[in-house]
């Protein structure tokens, strides 16, 4: 051991070696220093002050935010360390919202948890509760303030891996608040529903919609028939909430308990992503034929498809018009199962599992009679269901999916990772235009946890650019290289979540980036284990499309398979700065980031001024909107219904005097 290049850790010898700071460093010597705020993807914060450890001849410091130097002689836990956490601790516990056993993250909350190793038996605080009340908005996330503890990873997880920034702070001292823009609720502003807040979020200030007890409710009613559809990445991570080792796929047992619940058919989501990949390689092929909306980018992630409906409307042509394999699977469960059981279509109820937060946004957009999916669980709630039935999950008999939609390739499996999208679609050009299988070779760019990937592939001579992303931030990193003319892609695979969906805010709680990437393993393992490996060699793929859906891109297929998208508002409602009134004309001028750089802002002052100059106040209302939809037209104003685009000054002044001589 290099002792020029050691510390001493409660009077014991650790080598510094690449650790970003102290608090690693004293993790690395297996002493587990109890933190809220710092996550390893995120930014070091120390706000909870809970890591902290005396430092020779500097005192007590944050060991998250201190370097580590060679030398240092560091205490962990004498007694004044020991009190400051326990009433940091106290402190918290008196503004929160103490309701522990009947919370929906008792199990894995981090406050419950450090509470109980600091040894906390009394709260000695006044009660300070603010009574801040829930936020259901969302129809994805459940917000409840009085259980946030600030330690702000929510604020952080937003901004710094999806470059969104939803969430901050606002007010000052005791009456400290982490809200949406303009105090106004969740489900009003641009939240994508990625639910990556809820992940990294320590209590149950943030947590997945649980739509667990309408689940009861149909499976109890006897008139319905309800089936369910298991994504690729649940199975190897189910096992978590039972003691299995991460990442260990629990697949028997999955689909033993969910009959046990009472779902009369269990389907593979793994058969809609095979579905997947040949329309969606049917539709890339199209462009590259006709040269047109390239890159293509998939359409999988419902945060990523709602995130560019926001913040990239430009690139809607781009993505593929094909839906996620969960509304795949769930069209042909609607539109095929009914017949096959005999029963009335209105009485089939189409539930799924899903890593995923942003699923249950998705299953809104349908607005057709009977929609795709009816329900979405996360890992969790299935998780909470399975236990409220008291079954033993260990000891059940491994059972077997139903089909035709129960059986897959491994190349619907490995879907759950980030890249996996991109590499069931390069296996199929290989094995079916090139003539020859994909090799671990051709594809092990495309894998990992980077946040961008690039790859170069060849079919039939000619070259093709694939690039993969997890995050919305590099996703929007690498849009903005395209725009620049920087960078070039046929292909883009992009997931929301970091690692794809082995990391979806539904999966079962972790704060260790391994277990995430055991998951991802356990999908490369089963994808391994199968015998086949693309999607076009699933036969009950052949059987569907020569029973029902004809060929790739058939018209009946491009009618059940496939969607459409449209530009977003990112918040509902306007700013008045001129005061409003019933009898007035109404002008909306959009500041939005699209509009803002093209001179809506000055355009804004300029029509305020002049209506207040003219005298014209009892006339018009003058607001500022923050989307007009028409983000490549900008500047946009809206007078009375009547959108202007590219609009001047000199056209808004000729529209106002319009209104005047009528």
């Amino acid at each position: 051991m290099n002792s020029e290049n050691n510390l001493y850790i409660n009077g014991r010898e650790i080598a510094i070696e690449s650790e970003k700071n102290l608090l690693e460093v004293i993790r690395k010597a297996n002493i587990d220093l109890p933190t809220f705020c710092y996550h390893s993807e995120l930014s070091v914060y120390g706000a909870c002050r809970l890591c902290l450890v005396d430092v020779e001849g500097r005192g007590i410091n944050s060991s998250c935010s201190m370097k580590p130097e060679p030398g240092m002689k560091i205490k962990t836990h004498t007694k004044e360390l020991r009190d400051i956490r326990k009433i940091n601790i106290e402190l918290l516990l008196a503004s929160h919202k103490r309701e522990c056993t009947s919370c929906v993250k008792s199990d894995s909350c981090k406050l419950l948890e450090i509470a109980s190793k600091l040894g906390v038996e009394d709260v000695r605080f006044k009660k300070s509760l603010m009574n801040k009340g829930i936020d259901s908005s969302s129809p994805a996330l459940i917000r409840d303030m009085d259980k946030c503890i600030l330690c702000g990873d929510c604020v952080r997880a937003c901004d710094e891996i999806q470059g969104i920034g939803v969430l901050d702070f606002a007010n000052r001292g005791s009456g400290a608040v982490v809200v949406p823009s303009f105090g106004k609720p969740l489900g009003e502003v641009e939240c994508v529903d990625c639910g990556q807040c809820a992940r990294v979020c320590p209590t149950a200030a943030i947590t997945p919609k649980s739509d667990t007890q309408e689940v009861w409710n149909v499976l109890d009613d006897p008139q319905k028939y309800v089936v369910i559809q298991v994504a690729p990445a649940v199975r190897v991570s189910l096992g978590e909430l039972f003691g299995y080792k991460d990442g260990e796929n629990v697949t028997g047992q999955m689909i033993s308990a969910l009959k046990h619940l009472g779902f009369k058919k269990v389907f593979d989501t793994s058969f809609g992503a095979d579905l997947t990949v040949l329309e969606e390689a049917n539709e890339f092929l199209g462009r590259i034929e006709s040269g047109e909306n390239l890159p293509l980018i998939t359409s999988c992630c419902p945060a990523w498809v709602k995130y560019a409906e926001q913040y990239q409307p430009e690139f809607l042509g781009n993505i593929s018009s094909c839906k996620s394999p969960q509304g795949m699977v769930g069209a042909l469960i609607k539109n095929t199962l009914p017949e096959k059981v005999n029963v009335d279509k209105k009485n089939i109820v189409s539930v799924s599992i899903m890593p995923c937060t942003a699923k249950k946004f998705e299953i809104t957009r349908n607005s057709a009679e009977f929609k795709d999916v009816d329900y979405v669980l996360t890992v969790q709630e299935l998780g909470r269901m399975i236990k409220e039935a008291g079954l033993v999950f260990g000891e059940l008999e491994p059972e077997s999916f139903d089909m035709p939609f129960g059986f897959k390739t491994g190349a619907g499996i490995i879907f759950g990772n980030s890249g996996g999208v991109a590499e069931a679609v390069v296996r199929h050009l290989s094995s079916n235009l090139n003539g020859q299988d994909a090799t671990v070779s051709d594809v092990i760019e495309l894998r990992g946890s980077n946040g961008i990937k690039r790859k170069r592939i060849t079919v039939k001579e000619r070259q093709f650019n694939i690039a993969v992303v997890s995050g919305l931030k590099n996703a929007k990193e690498l849009l903005n290289k395209i725009k620049s003319g920087e960078e070039s892609y046929d292909f883009i695979e992009v997931m929301a979540c970091p690692s794809g969906c082995a990391g979806g805010a539904g999966q079962p709680v972790t704060h260790n980036s391994e277990t995430v990437a055991k998951r991802g393993r356990g999908l490369y393992e089963t994808d391994k284990m199968l015998q086949l490996h693309n999607a076009h060699e699933n036969p009950l793929i052949k059987e569907v499309y020569e029973s029902f859906l004809e060929t790739p891109g058939s018209k009946i297929a491009h009618e059940l398979l496939h969607t459409h998208y449209k530009s977003r508002k990112r918040f509902e409602g306007g700013i008045s700065l001129i005061q409003s009134g019933e009898e007035k004309k109404k002008i909306s001028v959009c500041v939005g980031t699209s509009c803002f750089v093209k001179g809506s802002q000055k355009l804004l002052n300029r029509v305020v001024r002049h209506i207040s100059v003219e005298g014209l106040s009892d006339e018009f209302e003058v607001s500022a909107t923050f989307c007009a939809e028409n983000c490549d037209k900008g500047p946009t104003v809206v007078v009375e219904g009547e959108i202007i685009n590219h609009c001047s000054f000199e056209d808004l002044k000729k529209k106002i005097d319009t209104f005047r001589s009528e």
